[in-house]
């Protein structure tokens, strides 16, 4: 089905140990069919640049590549956005 490429793509910006990462992955579950998951782990050498700007704000998260929310899931944001992908898509 040519539908699954379509998905919008939600990165996650994280490190380890990271329990509102984890927490934030737990709100996002329900919705999981309805996007990839894309994590990044800034404190890989390749993604200083992603460790520099965002060291004290993860989780961080970006849908298709432009900045959506951090901290926290903000699941009005987060559905808002995600529908206006849907419908583009459709």
């Amino acid at each position: 089905c040519s539908a699954s490429s379509n998905k919008p793509v939600l990165t996650l910006f994280t490190k380890k140990p990271c329990p509102l990462c984890d927490e934030a992955k737990e709100v996002l579950e329900p919705y999981k069919r309805r996007f990839i998951l894309q994590e990044v782990d800034i404190t890989l050498p390749e993604n200083s640049a992603w460790y520099d700007k965002y060291k004290y704000d993860i989780p961080v998260f970006h849908l298709n590549g432009k900045f959506l929310m951090k901290h926290q899931v903000d699941i009005q944001k987060f559905e808002d956005q995600l529908m206006k992908l849907e419908l583009q898509n459709d």
